[in-house]
């Protein structure tokens, strides 16, 4: 197969060859090869201004990172055969990670398959597809899925907005075998169900697996308030885990419905509550109502997505942390989570001292957490890690 030549300005490669994978539309030296000449979704050779070649890149002409990188060897172009190698690469770390096959398989540029995200559910597997190359090479992705990994059934749950900026539909499509509407899964020796097609990105979030297992020696025999719980990954946890009593907040019905169901699944039913609402008014109404809880976990949706967000994130953060902090008893374990790739870790901790000191109340930080190695992350590319998660103790000021 011969590819179209995508070549760069003059030093525009120095940033390639250090390590990133992503090339912007400013770099690209449009008088030799425009942009206009591509489709999205098309494969080129990139080259550097004096024409060696760089590798196999895969187009997204409209957007400001015009292209990534998905082979630095210009002889493997992205289709099933390499495909199934990345699999197996996947494969690889995975099996020595997790002795279930419960986790991501594939998380996107830091496993050098761009614009794919591949979860596992046992004999099931979820897909997003984010990018118009891997949405053209949808039938090479099932087929190298099936042939890896033999599984069941295959979803593709192409309904995130990220598919807008490449212009392509979104839908939720079967697309091998059969794939129930909730797929079993376990995560730290606890069983849950999942809603696969009419749960948030692909049903689960099995970023913050390793966080949530370091919830086990400060929850038994606590009182614990799970924000922003969704189906209770956090919260059910916490309950197998030994604490006494357990309350999910989250605005969806359909989530906590699936608390309920987790929560079922594992035989700590009884000491589950769910309140159904926005979670900064369910705030003010415990702390109204006097109610007091030894663990509280703050793990919110993004609220920065983009950099222009981050002042008004950042206020969210802290309305967040300071509300729940003023629900702590006095020698209470605050874990405050981010998914906000644009927050940097620090200011996270900025915040929660500034929040503290507010409330005239001594914080310690006792673990940092980030997430797990079935999220990879790329070390030239920041934005591949956006998982923060802070365990602090707060205590009087005397």
């Amino acid at each position: 197969m011969s590819l179209p030549s995508l070549r760069l300005k003059a030093n525009a490669d120095r940033r390639l060859r250090a390590g990133h994978l992503w090339v912007y539309s400013n770099e690209i030296d449009v008088a030799a090869t425009p942009l206009a000449g591509f489709a999205p979704g098309d494969q080129a050779i990139l080259e550097a201004a004096g024409g060696k070649p760089l590798g196999v890149v895969a187009m997204s002409p409209n957007n400001l990172i015009c292209a990534r990188l998905v082979s630095r060897e210009v002889k493997h172009i992205l289709d099933k055969s390499l495909l199934v190698h990345r699999l197996n690469v996947c494969l690889s770390l995975r099996e020595r990670l997790f002795d279930k096959p419960f986790y991501r398989l594939v998380y996107g540029d830091s496993d050098l398959l761009p614009g794919l995200v591949v979860d596992r559910f046992g004999d099931h597997v979820v897909v997003q597809l984010a990018s118009a190359t891997m949405e053209h090479h949808k039938h090479d992705v099932v087929e190298a899925l099936v042939q890896v990994l033999k599984p069941t059934g295959i979803l593709l749950r192409n309904d995130a907005s990220s598919r807008d900026a490449e212009g392509l539909p979104r839908y939720v499509d079967t697309a091998y075998g059969q794939v129930p509407d909730w797929v079993a899964l376990e995560e730290n020796g606890v069983k849950f169900e999942a809603p696969v097609r009419e749960g948030q990105k692909t049903g689960w979030f099995y970023d913050h697996r390793m966080n949530r297992a370091r919830l086990a020696p400060y929850v038994k025999g606590k009182r614990v308030l799970d924000l922003f719980s969704y189906i209770g990954g956090w919260g059910v946890q916490a309950a197998a885990f030994g604490a006494s009593e357990v309350m999910c907040v989250d605005a969806s019905g359909f989530a906590l419905d699936g608390v309920e169901r987790n929560a079922a699944l594992n035989g700590v039913a009884e000491k589950m509550a769910c309140v159904e609402g926005d979670v900064f008014e369910a705030l003010k109404e415990l702390k109204a109502s006097e109610e007091r809880f030894d663990v509280i976990i703050t793990d919110p949706p993004a609220f920065i997505k983009r950099k222009k967000d981050l002042k008004n994130g950042e206020a969210a953060y802290r309305r967040l942390n300071e509300q729940a902090m003023r629900l702590l008893n006095k020698d209470g374990i605050l874990v405050s989570a981010s998914c906000s790739m644009h927050l940097p870790e620090d200011d996270l901790q900025n915040i929660l001292l500034t929040s503290a000191r507010h409330l005239d109340r001594n914080i310690q930080l006792l673990e940092r957490g980030s997430q797990g190695p079935d999220h990879p992350v790329h070390p030239a590319i920041h934005e591949t890690r956006y998982i923060k998660s802070l365990t602090c103790r707060l205590l009087p000021n005397s």
